[in-house]
């Protein structure tokens, strides 16, 4: 299992919008998202949109991401979601996920 963390910026502008949709996320996005092992799936957001996502995947992130590529729900949820975030070159939303490093972990 990896543990992961990542950055992600929504437009000031689209905030409250992001949240409701974000309230309601579709059954099959959902299905999709466990069948590709996503576990422990959380995103927290600052006030000026800065948004922080956590995600437990069993085996690399990547492999997660690619498996979700595939999926129907995916694509129809990544191109809905494209216009709320800062891209400074464009693309879905699940392209522009910064990565973070785990430094440390208390069990």
């Amino acid at each position: 299992m990896q543990r992961v963390g990542f950055l992600l910026k929504v437009k000031e502008d689209r905030i409250e919008e992001y949240r409701e949709h974000h309230r309601n996320v579709s059954r099959d996005m959902l299905d999709a998202l466990r069948r590709h092992g996503w576990r422990n799936y959380s995103l927290f957001m600052r006030p000026d949109g800065m948004m922080f996502g956590y995600v437990e995947v069993p085996e690399s992130f990547q492999s997660a991401l690619d498996g979700m590529a595939g999926e129907d729900a995916n694509s129809r949820w990544q191109a809905l979601m494209e216009p709320f975030f800062d891209a400074p070159d464009g693309g879905r939303p699940d392209e522009n996920m910064v990565e973070l490093v785990e430094v440390f972990h208390l069990d």
